[in-house]
């Protein structure tokens, strides 16, 4: 994922002494850390170079999965005798172009020019989002902030018609996340430096959305005044009640209620204090931060298939990172020096600091959450010692203080990184970093300001005191998802059972045949799936349908038609094996649909798994039996704007329509998570081809980067500003010897050098 490989991060833990005497000579900053240069590694954060690769090498992957996920669906979801027809969404009143972006920012605006209806305009994007995120994965100089800006605005585009199916929080999520990385990434047309000194300012973006995300999910718990958040009590249901559990889910749920109760203590304590640890100037409590945060994100992963919103979200703690805690993954230490007092002061400081704060976390939560060790039983009790008057107050005080908490934070990197520009040598090169700064540090403060108005939606009073020009700053690029407001899993649903929507066909209207679903529970001997990170929308939607009355998901109306007709392009979307669906033959005469409670089944006396996964019972009748041409589907249908209409006639098919339909039908009789993970697994094993490839032979003489001029001028005749930048980068690249002895060590091999 990074650059350099595991020989050029040893080198660079193990760099000479008279290249660390030349690097402080020269007063250029190296780093893109939080540090100024002074202080040791448990102090300060590191350079950033490695983690930024592995944010954007993960982001790209992220990309390919939510592209790939989305295009297999598309025919079903979105086509012209799809569920949600996407051409329903665009309306060509004779607006200018302009004007149409304007109103709805969509590339699918240029589909007409192009000789392409809706559907196929949403297929090009999305496979266009495939070949731009694949290519990132596997070639560095793809991971360009223009390729990520292009990335963003295709997922945007399909997200603008994307209706109720692509009305998720991971979504949003992803449209911020991947402008952030416009500013993130390096512009590789320009021939940068792997390390910016702006790098600091741009990363920490990443990690106010980080915090952002966790505290709110974790506020909103308690703020929604769900009694099973409350009472702790929340995941004794949520491994059976969550849309798509995965296998292990089963097993999470036999789990004794003490420890259901102490899990949910332990989710309080990573999504609300352990968050605000993501600003601290400890490096121990960032990195501590940053195994909480990935811990959790790796239980859902394993108990849930929540698509790419875990990944996406440990991709966001690689922000927490620096290349030193990498080289200790990878192995690689450096060499331990003597330290002044006042260095090993410090960093006593920092650890009893760090311990402090362990010691205060662990205390508040044992005061407010009424831990207690129960010897005779062998358990841990817990309950909720604070009332929700009380917690309120705790949230406007807490909400001002993290706003300060961030602006002091975001202050810090610009200060620390106006000084290392202002350290740079020559007036042209401290200019253009002076300028570069300034560009960078604006674009921060101004999303920092925006994304304070969905971040305060939490709290009235909090939200209420921004000000009104910032308000209207956030109206203006509302439209874009730049920053968004979130809060995952609100409320626990399905108290007292899982609700679920069964679909029943049939032919005379006398016996009924369930349709079952690939993916959703229906079948009681059918072991939940692992599916993530494909989301399949129409089951997501499925189980939210099942949380209210069927006017509430009016699209569910169209489905029911589609089935009736037998499209096959909806049927693909519940079962790709045509043996699998009962009317594969012929389409049904009649559909209904029937609400059932689902439980997860008990083990045998003798702790073993019994046949059956699920257990259920009938509740009531959710959608009455209806034919093609019940005059009460016809009228759903006309109310809701869902009813057929009468299609333009088609072009003759031109060369892009025509590639596009090759591609589909190589691609109708595949799974969602086959697509995927063929796609990824290629990349992987392409990007591991080319590090085995490109790793020299440990005696051969370096070569230079074939990235860089094969004619480089000396460190003496260096343009100054990118010195320090200049031997950081000579260090990272696995074809090159380190420098900083004036250029005698530079035909040494990598074992004579060390």
């Amino acid at each position: 994922m990074c650059r350099e490989g595991p020989r050029s991060l040893g080198r660079r833990g193990s760099r000479s002494s008279s290249s660390t005497k030349n690097i402080k000579a020269r007063g250029a900053g190296t780093g893109t850390g939080t540090g100024t240069g002074t202080g040791t590694s448990a102090e300060i954060m590191g350079t950033l170079t490695c983690p930024r690769h592995m944010f954007l090498w993960g982001l790209s992957a992220v990309f390919l999965f939510a592209f790939a996920s989305l295009y297999v669906q598309i025919p079903g979801l979105y086509g012209n005798e799809g569920i949600l027809p996407a051409r329903y969404q665009m309306r060509f009143t004779g607006k200018t172009l302009l004007e149409l972006l304007r109103d709805s920012p969509t590339l699918l605006w240029l589909g007409p020019r192009l000789g392409l209806n809706t559907q196929q305009g949403m297929e090009l994007i999305c496979l266009l989002g495939v070949l731009l995120s694949f290519g990132a994965m596997v070639m560095n100089p793809l991971r360009d902030s223009l390729v990520f800006f292009c990335l963003w605005a295709l997922y945007l585009s399909v997200y603008q018609v994307g209706q109720v199916f692509l009305y998720f929080q991971w979504d949003s999520l992803l449209l911020e996340v991947g402008f952030l990385t416009v500013l993130v990434a390096p512009l590789n047309l320009l021939r940068q430096t792997p390390s910016r000194h702006h790098d600091a300012i741009t990363f920490w973006l990443i990690r106010w959305l980080l915090f952002r995300l966790m505290f709110a999910s974790g506020v909103v718990k308690l703020t929604s005044r769900c009694p099973t958040w409350w009472g702790l009590t929340a995941l004794t249901y949520h491994y059976e009640t969550q849309c798509i559990p995965t296998p292990l889910a089963w097993y999470a749920h036999q789990l004794p209620v003490w420890f259901q109760k102490l899990s949910v203590v332990a989710t309080f304590i990573i999504e609300i204090p352990a968050p605000f640890l993501l600003f601290s100037p400890i490096r121990s409590l960032r990195l501590g931060a940053f195994y909480l945060q990935v811990l959790l994100q790796i239980l859902i992963i394993l108990t849930g298939n929540y698509n790419f919103f875990n990944l996406l979200t440990i991709i966001l703690c690689f922000s927490l990172l620096d290349d030193d805690h990498i080289n200790f993954w990878l192995g690689y230490r450096k060499k331990m020096k003597c330290r002044t007092w006042s260095q090993a002061a410090l960093s006593w400081t920092a650890f009893l600091i760090a311990l402090t704060v362990y010691v205060f976390v662990a205390y508040w939560a044992t005061v407010y959450f009424g831990l207690e060790i129960n010897w005779e039983k062998k358990s841990l009790s817990s309950k909720t010692e604070f009332t929700y008057y009380q917690f309120n107050g705790f949230l406007k005080t807490v909400i001002a203080s993290s706003i300060w908490l961030g602006l002091l934070s975001l202050f810090w990197e610009v200060v620390t990184t106006m000084l290392r520009c202002a350290s740079v040598q020559g007036i042209f090169w401290k200019l253009l970093s002076i300028a570069q700064w300034a560009i960078f540090a604006s674009a921060a403060a101004t999303m920092f300001a925006i994304s304070l108005v969905p971040y305060t939606y939490i709290e009235y009073e909090s939200s209420s005191s921004i000000w009104p020009s910032v308000r209207k700053a956030y109206g203006t690029v509302e439209r874009y998802q730049l920053v968004n407001s979130y809060g995952l899993f609100r409320r626990m649903t399905g108290v007292g059972g899982r609700p679920e929507v069964v679909i029943e066909g049939s032919m005379d209207k006398n016996s009924w045949t369930e349709i079952e679903f690939m993916y959703k529970p229906g079948n009681l001997s059918s072991p939940p799936p692992f599916v993530a990170p494909h989301q399949p929308r129409l089951d997501w939607q499925m189980w939210f349908a099942a949380l209210g009355p069927h006017s509430r998901s009016p699209w569910f109306y169209s489905l029911v038609h589609r089935l009736l007709q037998g499209k096959r392009d909806v049927i693909a979307l519940i079962q790709l094996e045509e043996s699998r669906y009962p009317f594969g033959k012929q389409p049904p005469a009649f559909i209904r649909a029937h609400l059932y409670k689902y439980w997860f089944t008990e083990p045998n006396e003798d702790g073993s798994h019994p046949q059956q996964w699920w257990r259920r019972q009938f509740v009531e009748e959710f959608f009455p039996a209806v034919y093609l041409g019940d005059p009460v589907l016809d009228s759903l249908l006309s109310q809701h704007g869902l009813k057929d209409k009468v299609q333009m006639r088609e072009r003759p098919e031109t060369l892009v329509p025509r590639v596009l339909r090759l591609i589909r039908e190589h691609v109708r009789t595949l799974s969602g998570p086959l697509v995927l993970w063929s796609l990824f697994s290629t990349a992987v094993a392409i990007c591991l081809v080319k590090g085995l490839f490109s790793m020299p032979p440990r005696d051969s003489k370096c070569e230079p980067s074939p990235t860089e001029p094969k004619s480089r001028k000396t460190e003496d005749t260096a343009p100054p500003g990118a010195q320090g930048d200049k031997l950081q980068k000579d260090s990272e690249s696995p074809h090159r010897p380190a420098e900083g002895d004036g250029g005698k060590n530079s035909q040494r091999s990598p074992r004579k050098q060390k």
